[in-house]
């Protein structure tokens, strides 16, 4: 049941965000200052939950450290030349 309601949700707010109905469907009006994204973000990290939920997690670029060597590099133990 649980996995249902986690796709569902995955489902509706991907729908939301792209937005077949081309804007009539809005929850936050856009052009409102400040917060008229916020329905948008909402969505997005909806999305973004459900498909970790499922084992496809997209977060990764917002870890610290991405590109560099992994930890465990021994050529950055040793100083990196040969």
């Amino acid at each position: 049941m649980k996995k249902l309601l986690v796709a569902l949700a995955g489902l509706v707010s991907l729908i939301y965000l792209i937005n077949p109905t081309a804007g009539v469907l809005e929850l936050i009006p856009d052009n409102m200052p400040i917060i008229g994204n916020l329905d948008e973000a909402t969505a997005a990290a909806v999305l973004l939950a459900a498909l970790r939920y499922y084992g496809v997690d997209l977060t990764g670029f917002l870890r610290p450290g991405l590109g560099g060597p992994p930890k465990d590099d021994p050529d950055k133990k040793s100083g990196g030349t040969e």
